[in-house]
């Protein structure tokens, strides 16, 4: 079932004129960062960009952070990776909006969650911030809880490690190949709810029940 949807799943086309959506991949900016469980919201990002033949570049002066853009239809989609640290991820997205005039409705947001098993996708609006301290500063930056999260399941740290820490870190090299998997069918979440937020909802809820 989930690969008859992705299947049927438009790839989008080059950017037209009029910013409908915005979608943001959360992260730590910098190399220091890269892999680690808190950017796999940024990894999606770059693997939808990737599958749209396009990337990410430096964005205008007033917006925090880089952008790529990709067109749906008659209207084009802004992708958002902040230059901000992730405690304030809510300064960078709430510059997007802003510059992009993009209702906070319109909005998705791409970040890990440790509270969903590794592996797993959920697509909810609205809800609280699960003590991530992105969303948190992002609810504060917007004034608003009603907006799209596609979470990313990155699994509950083991033992007595701290939460914190546990994020910041790496995958392990064995649990790669089955990340590669996870970012590509969020990617795949991320195009179709550009088209269709009901069904991606439906498409991430498959990974939810695998």
């Amino acid at each position: 079932m989930l690969k008859r949807l992705r299947a049927r799943t438009k790839r989008p086309k080059p950017a037209s004129n009029r910013v409908a959506l915005l979608v943001v991949g959360l992260r730590n900016p910098g190399a220091d960062y890269g892999g680690t469980r808190h950017n796999v919201g940024a990894e999606v990002v770059e693997r939808f960009l990737e599958n749209s033949a396009e990337t990410a570049g430096r964005g205008p002066s007033r917006v925090r952070g880089m952008i790529g853009q990709v067109g749906v239809g008659d209207a084009r989609i802004v992708l958002l990776l902040p230059n901000t640290f992730m405690n304030d991820s809510g300064a960078a997205v709430r510059s997007a909006l802003d510059y992009f005039k993009v209702d906070p409705g319109d909005l998705l947001v791409i970040h890990d969650d440790i509270d969903l098993p590794f592996g797993r996708l959920r697509v909810q609006v609205g809800g609280g911030s699960g003590g991530h301290n992105g969303i948190r500063s992002l609810e504060r930056s917007v004034g608003t809880q009603d907006f799209s999260r596609l979470k990313v399941g990155v699994g509950r740290p083991p033992g007595s490690q701290d939460p914190a820490d546990f994020v910041l870190r790496p995958f392990a090299k064995e649990e790669r190949p089955e990340v590669e998997s996870i970012v590509s069918d969020a990617a795949d979440v991320v195009a179709l709810w550009v088209e269709d937020r009901a069904r991606a909802q439906e498409l991430a809820a498959l990974r939810d029940k695998t």
